[in-house]
């Protein structure tokens, strides 16, 4: 049996807790803007990719859309079948590793926020995965919406110093980071406590990606235009210009 990841360590028995962390607390703006950019068009089918609690996916469903969201955590999903649940929603939500997708529909949009599998995987192999499978099952015409760590910004701050400036008691801390310069990637230890109460140390390890290497990554997978913003927690725009100081970037893909 292969040893688990810290990413699957981590969001084991974390969905209740995870619901109440900072970072997730833009929901509803992040919808609007999301709804914005398919022009309001309820016709369109969505993959959430990375989809964890379904925050996206049930505001959206509640908003009108078909979604379908998918995640590696069946602890995650388990807590998003229950929220579909109690708000009275049907949402296809299904355990998938998007490093190998398997789907029997294509899809007009695909979103991945939050850092929903990209950019979290231990090899820049395995992320490109992600990218490649997400847009096999994307239709001809279509958009594929994400946020990712800006690469550029640990070049410029401490990330253990932002970490500990947006951190709120009782919710996960990060500490003893270390960036590497020549991998773009961010070792750290992760403590939180579970939905049981019991505290874990993660050893994490994430991946930052600078605008160049994303638009060079999708050129790749031949999206035709590709735009790149910075990121302000629920209320995304495409007049926010990426800058040194956005902890994510906000990248938009078109077919």
């Amino acid at each position: 049996m292969n040893k688990k990841q810290w990413y699957e360590k981590l969001f084991e028995n974390y969905a209740e807790k995870y619901d109440k962390e900072i970072f997730t607390q833009g929901t509803i703006g992040e919808c609007d803007f999301i709804e914005q950019e398919l022009g309001h068009n309820k016709s369109l089918k969505i993959l959430d990719v990375g989809c964890g609690t379904g925050r996206h996916s049930i505001e959206l469903s509640k908003r009108g859309y078909n979604v379908t969201g998918i995640d590696l955590s069946e602890s995650q999903l388990k807590r998003a079948r229950e929220k579909a649940r109690v708000s009275g929603l049907t949402v296809d939500f299904q355990k998938q590793d998007a490093r190998e997708l398997y789907l029997d529909i294509y899809y007009d949009v695909a979103i991945m926020l939050c850092e929903g599998g990209f950019p979290l995987m231990e090899t820049d192999e395995m992320n490109y995965e992600i990218l490649r499978n997400v847009t096999k099952v994307l239709k001809k015409q279509s958009k594929f919406i994400f946020t990712t760590l800006n690469g550029l910004f640990p070049l410029y701050h401490s990330i253990e110093k932002f970490c500990a400036s947006t951190g709120v008691e009782g919710n996960a801390t990060y500490h003893s980071n270390t960036f590497d310069l020549m991998t773009f990637r961010d070792h750290n230890i992760t403590e939180i406590e579970d939905d049981n109460g019991n505290k874990k140390t993660i050893k994490s390890n994430e991946r930052y990606y600078v605008p160049s290497e994303i638009t060079w990554l999708l050129k790749s997978l031949d999206y035709k235009r590709i735009d790149i913003f910075g990121v302000k927690l629920g209320a995304f725009s495409r007049k926010d210009e990426l800058t040194t100081e956005d902890f994510e970037m906000l990248v938009i893909a078109e077919k």
